[in-house]
């Protein structure tokens, strides 16, 4: 290694001094790289290898490189879905003193796909459809701490399955900036525009190449982020008037905002002098209502509508063998040990890496559900597992590296199980 390198990392991994840092990005050996596909980006970004896992190595300016690298770490500790930032490296040069370009180092997110990898032959409407809507929902978090994106796009955003949606996590942060006053409307509709050229454009290209279904119509599309925006910032968002007969409506606001994945921090409710309306006025905090529901009863860290999916499946399982007055963590523990751990051990060790664990359960599920429709029967849990696993997951690629998943939409009614005894479902043997 040349010159006087300068690594600031967040982790205390030597292993960053072994990477070929006296080498130009796209002069690294094959043994560095790992074959991801990855999505477009201003700047030349591989993959590599590093201590058991793969991270992304961008090539850009010390100032960006270091100034990213902040705004990702700032970003995590508000708990916004991002890329995890490992380091940033100044005062590279090669063996001859040459002056090379800084770099950013980011984790890889498993189970991510850029847009472009969501198609086996052409990205279908429905598809395009939910990942605009997931990225609506990134904006919203993002714009609700503050933090004005400046670049919104597919390309720089990842997306993970969650049972049966997607959930968006941002990718480049170079043109961001946190306001700490919040964000104002005209900054809001600036973002939310660069959104809808940006995706208007990148779908168009993929129109261009072939590469869309021919129903398909990219504006439309585009211009869905704006629709999806502006719904769920209204409802997290607005004020609220009704009578005070009808204070119902209170709670059913509540569960609207669960619904959307969103928690209360407090509400502000106000009468008027006669004492005949209320207006309710909603703080929301971070999303996350069902994850940190799975988390807390289960230890199980899953994306919002997965864990929104285990957790009926739990309340399924507490309704049908749970006594009235059984304690929820109780139940919830037997129903890890005697459900969902038994049918994540029944999957070959060389299929593990087709999805993770949570998606692989809500597909089980819907693969159940589909069995009991088709044959008129109920399924029990291990024959649903048996099935499972020779006739779908067995013929999936490997999201665990990315590999051109299908982009099938299925939407399933909520799991209810019935009928199966303790004996032939709930203890399942592997």
């Amino acid at each position: 290694m040349s010159g006087s390198l300068s690594i600031t990392s967040a982790l205390a991994d030597s292993a960053l001094l072994d990477l070929p840092w006296h080498l130009p990005l796209d002069a690294w050996p094959n043994e560095s790289i790992a074959s991801l596909p990855k999505g477009i980006s201003r700047h030349l970004v591989r993959f590599a290898h590093l201590s058991g896992h793969v991270v992304a190595i961008k090539e850009t300016t010390a100032e960006m490189a270091k100034r990213e690298y902040d705004m990702l770490r700032r970003l995590q500790n508000l708990e916004i879905p991002c890329v995890e930032p490992v380091a940033f490296i100044t005062n590279r040069s090669d063996e001859d003193l040459e002056p090379l370009n800084s770099v950013l180092v980011t984790r890889h997110l498993k189970f991510s796909l850029p847009y472009r990898a969501l198609y086996s032959h052409t990205l279908r409407p429905d598809t395009a459809t939910r990942l605009v809507d997931a990225l609506a929902v990134l904006l919203v978090r993002v714009h609700m701490i503050g933090f004005f994106w400046g670049d919104v796009s597919l390309s720089n955003t990842l997306f993970r399955r969650d049972a049966g949606a997607f959930a968006a996590y941002l990718v480049d942060a170079e043109t961001g900036q946190l306001y700490s006053g919040g964000l104002s409307n005209g900054q809001r509709e600036n973002d939310l525009e660069i959104a809808r050229v940006n995706i208007a454009g990148e779908l168009m290209d993929l129109e261009a190449g072939g590469r869309v279904a021919d129903e398909l119509d990219p504006i439309r599309v585009s211009n869905g982020i704006v629709a999806a925006y502006r719904l769920l910032w209204k409802e997290l968002t607005s004020s609220e008037s009704f009578a005070s007969t009808e204070r119902w409506r209170i709670a059913e606001r509540v569960d609207r905002l669960n619904d959307l994945g969103f928690d209360i921090e407090e509400l502000s409710i106000k009468t008027d002098d006669a004492g005949t309306k209320v207006r309710i006025q909603p703080k929301v905090v971070d999303s996350g209502h069902h994850q940190r529901r799975l988390l807390r009863l289960t230890g199980l860290d899953a994306e919002e509508n997965q864990a929104r999916r285990l957790l009926n499946d739990l309340d399924s399982y507490r309704a049908t063998y749970g006594e009235p007055d059984s304690d929820e963590e109780m139940v919830a523990h037997e129903w890890l040990v005697r459900v969902f751990e038994p049918v994540v051990r029944a999957i070959p060790v060389e299929l593990r890496g087709k999805l993770e664990r949570a998606e692989v359960f809500h597909q089980l599920l819907d693969h159940r559900w589909y069995m009991a429709q088709n044959q008129s029967r109920d399924i029990p849990l291990a024959e649903a597992v048996t099935s499972y696993v020779q006739d779908v997951l067995r013929h999936r690629r490997d999201e665990a590296t990315v590999m051109n998943p299908p982009t099938g939409s299925i939407t399933m009614p909520i799991n209810v199980i019935g009928g199966a005894t303790p004996d032939e479902d709930w203890k399942l043997k592997v």
